[in-house]
């Protein structure tokens, strides 16, 4: 049996999910104006719930977001998981938006289902893969003052975008890479790999790619699989020569990159994606 889905209003505590929730004129709605978080509910509870809000805050200064204090940005996490059952996994994202068109309050919310299938699938059987050209130098991005970076904007056209792209072409996600070549990120998952004995992903103050909370956990972690861990950049063309690359995620946590254009990157799982797996206590 499905675990109906919940909404929850900042100041308002739970809502039918049928109850309106913006109003016409809010900049999230009008120009995607906002920020949201997309966190894993383990056991009844928001999983790296503190990292997750320190990013929030952190893109919010950058995009000039006023935000509500912490307090109560996790105490609408509280409230919206309170009785989820400990043994469904849940997809929570918690969203701000700029509020009304000529002033007024952010709208803050948060949204809970289960998680659905095709991430839990992609633990399993991995995913497969194109390359999509972002349109920009690997620093491109990070080198524009104006431009806020680091954050997961509710402006979400081009991820999208991409994601169509993909289901059209027959594969699962997409690697965006940059105009010299550089592997970035994918449209909602960073990019990470096993180069050796060194677990890596891509440097996110130099490129502009989101900071991945689960990405940056791993790699905290690392040394509990007997690796290294490092920062670095690397190209489609390296990526088919490590041991393994996969996709993280807050709900697929670590999906393994079973193809690269149409190019197989092993014949089975590989034995990594399972200890990863197993270190992240994903299901």
């Amino acid at each position: 049996m499905t675990e109906p889905k919940r909404v929850a209003v900042l100041g308002r505590g739970l809502v039918p999910v049928h109850e309106p929730v913006l109003r016409a004129d809010d900049l999230g709605a009008l120009h995607g104006d906002g920020l949201f978080e997309t966190l894993h509910v383990r056991r009844g509870r928001p999983w790296l719930a503190d990292e997750h809000l320190t990013r929030l805050a952190r893109a919010a200064a950058g995009a000039e977001l006023p935000l509500p204090p912490v307090g109560a940005l996790a105490g609408l996490l509280d409230t919206i998981c309170a009785g989820w059952p400990p043994e469904v996994e849940g997809a929570l994202r918690l969203v701000c938006t700029r509020g009304p068109e000529g002033g007024g309050p952010s709208t803050v919310y948060a949204t809970l289902g289960e998680v659905p299938a095709a991430a839990r699938r992609a633990r399993e059987t991995g995913v497969s893969v194109a390359t999509l050209p972002l349109g920009v130098t690997a620093d491109g991005r990070a080198g524009l003052g104006w431009l806020p970076t680091g954050g997961k904007s509710i402006s979400y056209a081009s991820s999208t975008a991409a994601r169509r792209w993909a289901a059209r072409r027959g594969v699962d996600d997409v690697l965006w890479v940059s105009t010299d070549g550089y592997a970035l990120e994918g449209p909602t998952a960073s990019l990470v790999w096993l180069e050796g004995g060194t677990l890596c992903t891509v440097p996110p103050a130099r490129t502009g790619v989101l900071p991945g909370v689960t990405a940056a956990w791993l790699l905290a972690h690392a040394a509990e699989l007997g690796c290294a861990a490092a920062e670095r950049m690397t190209t489609p063309g390296d990526l088919r020569q490590a041991d393994v690359a996969w996709l993280t995620s807050s709900l697929r946590g670590v999906a393994e990159i079973r193809t690269l254009d149409g190019v197989g990157l092993g014949r089975q799982v590989s034995p990594h994606t399972r200890r990863l797996q197993a270190l992240l206590g994903q299901p």
